[in-house]
């Protein structure tokens, strides 16, 4: 049987995971079609690392070894989500991608960013 924390962790998993993907995709499409423009190109792997490394990080969270670790992994998530943020509003302020998708990218880091801080708020209560 599945807990509730279980449940909310797993939906958790994968709502990073498709985040890091989305992520890979934008990184990929930036990259084949703005092969001269080093800006976009600086921009799109920064974001890249940024991005993916939330997905990363969560994981890890799953397994830390105690109370002050979780709440580590889940401030280095947060800073992640902030540098992804700040990419994403310059890739979109700059025109380097279509912008279609882009905002609800940027909602969606904006929403784990929300739930992130929520997070660490329940643990560290």
């Amino acid at each position: 049987m599945t807990t509730s924390g279980e449940y909310k962790h797993d939906n958790l998993r994968d709502r990073t995971k498709a985040y890091a993907n989305r992520i890979i995709r934008l990184y990929t499409h930036i990259q084949q079609n703005c092969h001269f423009n080093d800006a976009a190109l600086v921009i799109a792997k920064q974001l890249l690392r940024s991005g993916t490394s939330v997905a990363a990080n969560h994981r890890e969270a799953r397994h830390a070894r105690s109370k002050a670790d979780k709440i580590s992994k889940f401030h280095i998530m947060l800073q992640e989500l902030e540098e992804s943020a700040l990419w994403l509003e310059l890739i979109i302020d700059n025109d380097m991608a279509p912008q279609e998708g882009l905002q609800e990218l940027l909602s969606e880091t904006n929403q784990l960013i929300g739930i992130f801080v929520t997070s660490i708020k329940t643990i560290q209560a």
